[in-house]
């Protein structure tokens, strides 16, 4: 799903935040919260709303909460002072007032594949196949464990 207002578009399948083409730098905290007050753009987001999405339920300062929301109107060309997208209501927690367009996900390496009847079949190009075993240990990790090194810690617990 991509979410898209003013000249930016946040996707949420690829955790990605753009303006026009340029991919813009925001932390996960900062992607979350901006996801959550998106999602939720028809109501007010309490702090309490925002620790439980955006922190899981731990308890985090007001300031932190306060830096995140900041960081979020930066990375969107907002301001407190503007409020454009992100609006404070006084005791009550935050808005998204911006306009939202809603997009499906881009799928990247899916093509239209023309079938016997002419019709478009929108497959990957190719067979995927899972990825079975694991690949062949460093040389560093291999000398490591033919000398004993990681084993012998195991055997011996005093030693660690």
């Amino acid at each position: 799903m991509r979410f898209l207002f003013g000249d930016y578009t946040l996707d949420v399948d690829r955790r990605e935040l753009r303006c026009r083409d340029a991919l813009v730098a925001v932390e996960p905290q900062v992607f979350d919260l901006l996801l959550h007050v998106i999602r939720n753009r028809d109501r007010v987001v309490s702090r309490d709303d925002l620790l439980e999405a955006v922190w899981n339920g731990r308890i985090v300062s007001d300031s932190t909460v306060g830096q995140r929301i900041n960081a979020a109107r930066r990375a969107i060309g907002d301001s407190g002072e503007q409020q454009k997208f992100i609006r404070t209501l006084a005791r009550r927690g935050v808005r998204f007032v911006g306009e939202v367009r809603c997009r499906p996900a881009r799928r990247r390496g899916v093509r239209p594949i023309g079938n016997a009847a002419g019709r478009c079949d929108p497959r990957p190009a190719g067979d995927v196949l899972p990825i079975v075993g694991r690949r062949e240990p460093r040389r560093r990790d291999r000398r490591r464990r033919i000398a004993g090194g990681e084993d012998r810690h195991l055997a011996d617990p005093s030693r660690v």
